[in-house]
């Protein structure tokens, strides 16, 4: 009998997680697939404040179907997913958020796609309708850029839910960076993919993490972790201010020669050191980040280290 994991991030979704075990009950007792599965429901505590800890430990007594995993602090999610596949024992994992935004009945779904051949199966927004009018434009243009600054093909409005057969977690697990943009990893790694459309629920309880700085966050770790095209923008700016530098430096000579130039150049001298100054700090902004990314390479830390784990042993995790 073929395993599937159910990999879930959690951070202080305390609100969340009856509800949850409610939604997958139906699916984990084989009730919404026409063959039968074992399953492994993992749970992944990301340095949670709330009593989520205390939750998924009930849940695991009630039903040792499921798994937590407590890291020693808050990693981030995408620290925390490479956890939970490190430690998933499936044939397949399946990724989606505690807060039942992404729905359970879609999963049978995925798992037909993954039976017909597919080994990545990703969900992807019928909608946004719900997102701001901001939020829909901004998406977007992120898409957008990262699309073509980018060789890779970018799966636009694709997020984290989807099914992954064990040949891409395993591919997933050997990428050990830390500095991860794993929508972007998803699509690195190939394989063969497939798209299942499913309509974004609401937010069962509790306030998404993910506010307006956040995913700016995200949107910067997306580019410059898979394109140095800012570091190409940050040299062409270099070269188009030096020739409109040089030019105007011909016009100034030019004009000196046969007009003269009396001293009142102040507006002109400001708004060409601003004007240049400005080009520095973004060039030396953009280099930064990357500089900032390799310095945290560097290190060689960790990407994550856990504090406890109930559930089958990480050690025979399938290779």
């Amino acid at each position: 009998m073929k395993k599937i994991t159910i990999l879930i991030p959690v951070y202080n979704e305390g609100a969340n997680l009856p509800a949850l075990r409610d939604a997958l009950r139906p699916l984990i007792d084989n009730r919404m697939t026409p063959v039968p599965y074992e399953w492994e429901v993992l749970m992944v505590n990301d340095g949670s404040l709330d009593n989520s800890a205390a939750l998924m430990a009930q849940m695991r007594l009630d039903d040792d179907r499921f798994c937590d995993l407590n890291l020693s602090r808050n990693f981030g999610k995408e620290l925390a997913m490479l956890a939970g596949m490190d430690y998933a024992t499936g044939d397949a994992v399946v990724i989606m958020d505690a807060d039942l935004q992404h729905p359970v009945s879609v999963i049978p779904q995925m798992i037909a796609e993954w039976e017909a051949g597919y080994q990545d199966v990703y969900g992807i927004r019928r909608s946004r309708a719900t997102d701001s009018r901001v939020k829909r434009w901004m998406a977007r243009k992120y898409y957008s850029i990262l699309k073509k600054s980018s060789r890779m093909n970018v799966l636009p409005h694709v997020g984290d839910f989807r099914l992954l057969d064990r040949i891409c977690v395993n591919a997933m697990r050997s990428l050990r960076e830390t500095q991860r943009n794993t929508k972007g990893l998803f699509c690195w790694i190939g394989y063969k993919k497939k798209e299942v459309a499913f309509d974004y629920g609401k937010r069962n309880a509790g306030k998404s993490a993910y506010g307006f700085a956040r995913l700016m966050e995200l949107a910067v770790d997306g580019i410059t972790s898979f394109t140095t095209a800012p570091l190409r923008f940050a040299t062409y700016m270099g070269f188009i201010s030096a020739i409109i530098s040089l030019i105007y430096l011909i016009f100034i000579i030019i004009k000196t020669i046969f007009i003269g130039e009396p001293v009142q150049g102040f507006p002109t001298i400001m708004c060409t050191i601003l004007f240049l100054g400005g080009c520095q700090l973004i060039s030396i902004g953009i280099i930064g980040e990357y500089i900032g990314r390799i310095f945290k390479e560097t290190k060689g830390r960790p990407p994550y280290l856990v504090d406890t784990f109930k559930g089958k042993p990480a050690d025979s995790n399938k290779n």
